[in-house]
C-alpha cells in the first residue's frame, strides 16, 4: 500500500499500524514557538473499535490501509455467527455476533447493508439507517395513561425488544432506527 504523508491526514483516512486497520477520526496540526510542527490524531481499530491518541512529527509517514466499503445483504444467522452477502461478487462471508453489535437485532434476512473489507476479508456492516418491522407482542395500553409519554416495551418480529409510546399495539409497522435500537414512528400503510 501507499505511504500517506504527514500532509495528507485527515478525518477518514484509513492506515495501518501494527499490521490493523485504522481510521483517523480527528486530526489536529500544532505548531508550536520553536521545533517542528505536530500532529496529534486520534485513530479507531476497526477491527476491535479501540481509540488511539497519536502525534506524529512533520515529515512523517503512515502505510495507508487497503480498505473499502460495499453493498450487501444480511442472508441468516448459523452456528458460526451472521452470513452476508456481497452484492457484486455474490461471496458470502460470516460475521461473529461481537463484531456486528446490537444492530443485527433489527435485521430481517434480506435486509440490505453496507460492507466494509480489509485485505479482502470483511470486518464489519453497517445496517440501514431505518428498518420498518411489525409489532408481534406489547401489552395493552393503561385506560387513560395515554395522555403522556408513557412508554412500553414492545417485540418486533427480529425477536427484538424496543420502547414505544403507550399507544403501539401489536400488528403495528414501527419505522426504528437500527444504529440506536429506538422507536421513530409509527408507519401507516
Amino acid at each position: 500500500m501507499p505511504q500517506v504523508n504527514t500532509g495528507d491526514f485527515r478525518k477518514g483516512i484509513k492506515v495501518t499500524l501494527d499490521d490493523e486497520p485504522y481510521e483517523m477520526i480527528e486530526c489536529n496540526f500544532v505548531k508550536p514557538g520553536k521545533g517542528q510542527a505536530l500532529y496529534k490524531t486520534k485513530l479507531r481499530n476497526l477491527l476491535k473499535g479501540t481509540i488511539l491518541d497519536r502525534t506524529y512529527k512533520s515529515g512523517d509517514s503512515l502505510e495507508g490501509a487497503d480498505v473499502h466499503r460495499g453493498d450487501g445483504q444480511y442472508l441468516y444467522r448459523d452456528a458460526s455467527g451472521y452470513v452476508f452477502m456481497d452484492n457484486e461478487s455474490y461471496e458470502q462471508h460470516t460475521l461473529e455476533a461481537d463484531v456486528c453489535g446490537d444492530q443485527i437485532a433489527f435485521l430481517l434476512e434480506g435486509a440490505p447493508v453496507g460492507m466494509l473489507y480489509w485485505n479482502g476479508q470483511l470486518i464489519s456492516m453497517t445496517p440501514p439507517q431505518h428498518v420498518v418491522l411489525e409489532v408481534t407482542h406489547t401489552e395493552p395500553a393503561a385506560k387513560g395513561n395515554t395522555a403522556t409519554n408513557v412508554t412500553k416495551p414492545a417485540t418486533v418480529e427480529t425477536g427484538a425488544e424496543v420502547q414505544v409510546p403507550a399507544f403501539i399495539k401489536e400488528g403495528d409497522k414501527l419505522k426504528i432506527d437500527a444504529e440506536a435500537g429506538t422507536y421513530i414512528e409509527r408507519v401507516r400503510e
